[in-house]
């Protein structure tokens, strides 16, 4: 295990066995970089095939190794704009998935852009449409493309993360925190629609101030060192996506409140 991950587990209110996740194969998009990446690595280190999904083909390519080389799972790398990515691209991922690994276990949104924090009177309107083409459209285009390789599993889960913007808004967060809004209804229309099924949890996880490079894009003036890292927020991350969160029927999570 690495030892960043090491570290923080000591201070988990969660403490999952090694073999969580054997078995198990889990889709993350934005795999390569902050939240993404240390999610993917983690769960590799509990057992999963992890698909990673991210735009930089050398950042996928560095998670990958680092699997390959600290686990024996069995990584994918899925080089994919989701900002451009058609509803075809999503339907042959998933007929990729069911043929290599015969199911989808799990699905981590976690890409996402957080565009400019302005007024919404001074928004440009093409970024607008982008960070609600990636925040929003794309979690529905690729959940829609990857449901039928979810429903071979007997115990899926579907996790966005979110943010406390997208619960309560906030002045010039702009598309970004309504794009996160859009997400959280997302979120519980679909886990309404697949409840009877009793097969795929839906949730969102508002993570809480973390240590990636959006977060000091968003608050350039804050020291970084101050900031909780992903491996702290691994804990909730593994027991969304594992199944001891089965039989719990909250779609909202918040990391610094949450029981497991």
């Amino acid at each position: 295990m690495r030892a960043e991950l090491a570290a923080a587990r000591a201070n988990w209110r969660y403490q999952p066995t090694q073999s969580l996740l054997d078995g198990r194969t889990i889709l993350i998009t934005g795999a390569g970089d902050g939240i993404g990446r240390c999610a993917a690595l983690t769960c590799a280190a509990y057992g999963a095939n992890v698909v990673l999904l991210g735009r930089s083909q050398a950042k996928l390519d560095a998670v990958f190794d680092e699997i390959t080389t600290t686990t024996s799972t069995d990584p994918t790398i899925v080089p994919c704009d989701i900002e451009g990515a058609t509803v075809e691209a999503y339907a042959e991922l998933n007929t990729q998935i069911v043929d290599h690994y015969g199911r989808l276990d799990g699905l981590l949104h976690n890409a996402s852009m957080l565009g400019p924090r302005v007024p919404l009177e001074f928004y440009d309107a093409t970024s607008w449409l982008r960070v609600m083409q990636v925040n929003v459209t794309a979690v529905f285009l690729l959940t829609q493309g990857l449901l039928p390789a979810l429903r071979q599993s007997a115990d899926a889960s579907v996790v966005i993360t979110s943010s406390s913007v997208g619960r309560a808004g906030r002045a010039y967060w702009g598309a970004y925190a309504v794009s996160k809004f859009a997400a959280e209804g997302f979120a519980q229309v679909l886990a309404d629609e697949l409840a009877h099924e009793g097969r795929i949890r839906v949730t969102t996880l508002n993570p809480g101030a973390t240590r990636t490079t959006m977060r000091n894009a968003a608050y350039p003036a804050e020291d970084p060192m101050t900031v909780p890292t992903p491996e702290s927020r691994m804990d909730i991350y593994l027991y969304l996506l594992g199944p001891d969160a089965r039989g719990r029927d909250e779609i909202q999570w918040d990391a610094k409140d949450w029981q497991p």
